[in-house]
């Protein structure tokens, strides 16, 4: 093993391009999966609320959606499932290397957007939550209000990292709070991943409290987080082993976000377009 880590093909330079090889693969494959949900939020939701029909919203199977003559609740969830969008697709655009340096306005201005955005978004999931008791089980929704509480917390971190020009750090917590406001998405993906790869809901239940279900509660943004942590460290190590180490993982991660994917666009969103 140490003979291959030596050659000239996996030197230090070519581990570590390895290791960004396989993080834009994981982020081209994550971006298409994430505009196909877009397509799905304006096409079911959008398409409802803009003809007038937002009854429509409870074909899709939600906890809680419309309630007739629940003006402010129903507010705020069309609020909430449509800022949604834009912040979805806001945020691959915040990831993208070239529009960064060729257009750094639009980099600054879409990413003062997102971090508004999810704090509003957190603030509206606890209060939905809780508050519209839009949840199955306690232990389920606290793990959704965790990841709210996170993105309250990450969000003004990157912010002021960006504000005093430190922007290694901003670009870290700023991946790390585009982890996080994808908690719901990565939730999704990996449920589906999880029913393709058992063959069938394996620890899960109708009322998503199945041990699966309450693991996957916290773990669909406190593991690509730890995942996110791997890969900054893999990438500031000095040999090439981490960072091969690291890159396999991510690849491997790769394809099962891209099999999640699929059974997200298969089962949950396209039925309904």
């Amino acid at each position: 093993m140490s003979d291959i880590l030596q050659t000239p093909a996996l030197t230090r330079f070519g581990a570590g391009g390895l290791l960004k090889g396989a993080g834009l693969a994981w982020f081209l494959v994550a971006a298409a999966g994430q505009w196909t949900f877009v397509w799905y939020i304006l096409n079911v939701y959008g398409v409802t609320t803009a003809t007038g029909h937002p009854q429509d919203w409870n074909e899709t199977g939600l906890m809680v959606g419309y309630v007739s003559g629940d003006w402010f609740g129903n507010l705020m969830f069309g609020v909430h499932v449509l800022l949604a969008a834009v912040i979805t697709m806001g945020g691959t655009l915040q990831l993208i290397p070239a529009l960064r340096k060729r257009l750094p306005a639009l980099h600054r201005w879409n990413g003062r957007i997102f971090m508004v955005i999810a704090v509003v978004l957190a603030v509206g999931g606890l209060w939905m939550t809780w508050l519209r008791e839009a949840r199955l089980s306690d232990l389920g929704a606290l793990g959704v209000s965790l990841n709210g509480i996170l993105i309250l917390i990450a969000a003004p971190i990157a912010l002021r990292l960006a504000m005093k020009r430190r922007i290694d750090q901003h670009r870290r917590w700023a991946m790390r709070l585009f982890i996080l406001v994808n908690g719901v998405w990565f939730f999704r993906i990996g449920f589906m991943a999880w029913i393709i790869i058992m063959q069938g809901p394996v620890g899960s239940t109708r009322q998503l409290d199945g041990p699966f279900d309450l693991t996957l509660a916290f773990a669909c943004y406190l593991l690509p987080l730890a995942v996110l942590e791997l890969y900054f460290r893999a990438g500031r190590a000095k040999s090439a082993a981490p960072k091969l180490a690291v890159a396999g993982l991510v690849l491997a991660l790769t394809l099962v976000t891209a099999v999640g994917i699929f059974g997200a666009w298969m089962f949950m969103w396209s039925p309904h377009l």
